[in-house]
């Protein structure tokens, strides 16, 4: 089986190093006969999608370069908050590309606990989205309240914008084809899509 590896340390993570992650990866990958085809290593916050590396392993996997990716811990992975980490392994998988942390067992896609572990982080994620939804009915209640709703749209019309940025963003649109789908500012939909991605969509 072909692996790809993935490490990352922050440039806040004093003392750290990926070569330390990166020894024990490939010690593991060869007890699994597994041949590392390619190593991409971060040095940046696990909070944004938008890393060099990262973003060329997605563009791999898109080309079936390798079978699975293989990682020391999920947190190394991406730190983005449930729902973007859980989109993240969902579109491994949609390439049919495996996944397998290091540390963390059970979260192995070619294991027995595949279901269960993808059901898991699904039903933590759906209660993230319960949560955003109810902060940003607040945030609207409290705007209405304060008297800034100005030329915005209506509470009731805000809410369902962001029901609708959901869904679109959960197809992976582009931020063009929200903003005109929605009728909305670029900048707008960059904005909310950010806060989306991290878990913490907040009124608009």
């Amino acid at each position: 089986m072909r692996a790809a590896l993935y490490a990352r340390v922050s440039t806040k993570d004093k003392g750290q190093d990926t070569e330390n992650q990166l020894i024990q990866l490939r010690t593991f990958a060869a007890s699994q006969g597994w041949t590392i085809t390619v190593e991409h290593i971060d040095r940046v916050t696990g909070k944004r999608s938008d890393r060099d590396q990262f973003q060329k392993m997605f563009a791999a996997a898109s080309r079936r370069e390798f079978d699975v990716l293989l990682f020391w811990s999920l947190d190394r992975l991406s730190r983005e908050g449930t729902v973007a980490t859980l989109n993240h392994l969902q579109r491994l998988n949609s390439y049919g590309v495996n996944y397998r942390s290091f540390t963390e067992q059970y979260l192995d896609s070619t294991g027995i606990f595949k279901e269960a572990v993808i059901g898991i982080l699904a039903a933590v994620a759906k209660q993230e989205h319960v949560r955003i939804s109810e902060r940003t009915i607040a945030g609207l209640q409290r705007a209405r309240s304060q008297g800034r709703i100005g030329g915005r749209p209506k509470t009731e019309d805000n809410y369902k914008l962001t029901k609708e940025l959901y869904k679109l963003r959960e197809k992976r649109k582009s931020i063009r084809a929200i903003a005109t789908e929605l009728g909305l500012a670029i900048g707008t939909v960059q904005r909310l899509c950010k806060q989306y991605d991290a878990g913490h969509l907040q009124a608009f």
